[in-house]
């Protein structure tokens, strides 16, 4: 018996079809009409390694990259970057969302937990704001970010 790749993994190899693209697409657009409607503000940090990660083709990560460009001047997008070089006041942590002061999400390898715990609520923004303190804003940001298009020219 031959060791070929199961049918699913072959059918993906072949790339994304028209459809789950434009599919794709169009969830992409619905969910950033919330970056364009007023009463919504989002904060968002990450790491300079999230930037370099290789999770997709050159040309789709110099996309991503280049939206982040885009969004970062709107009104209702705070984009903070912990560059390589950042003093760590604050250990890498796992994915977190911290959403006002009613819930905090973490992500872990095998589940979504939810927490509502006031006190816990506030180690969240105690790190968050930890974080926080680490990143570049504005042209810093933007300069980490252009450095990483470069890197997949």
């Amino acid at each position: 018996m031959g060791h070929g790749r199961p049918p699913s993994a072959s059918a993906q190899s072949n790339g994304p079809s028209r459809m789950h693209v434009a599919e794709t697409v169009a969830a992409r657009v619905a969910r950033s009409r919330f970056l364009y409607e007023g009463g919504h503000r989002y904060v968002v940090l990450m790491e300079e390694s999230v930037l370099r990660y290789r999770t997709a083709d050159p040309d789709a990560m110099k996309g991503q990259l280049r939206h982040l460009l885009a969004v970062m001047p709107l009104a209702s997008v705070s984009l903070g970057i912990i560059p390589f070089t950042a003093r760590r006041t604050v250990r890498p942590l796992e994915a977190f969302y911290l959403h006002d002061d009613t819930q905090a999400v973490v992500e872990t390898l095998t589940a979504e937990i939810k927490v509502t715990q006031p006190r816990e609520l506030a180690d969240y923004a105690k790190t968050f704001a930890g974080l926080a303190e680490m990143a570049v804003y504005g042209d810093g940001a933007r300069d980490l970010i252009r450095a990483a298009i470069d890197t997949l020219e």
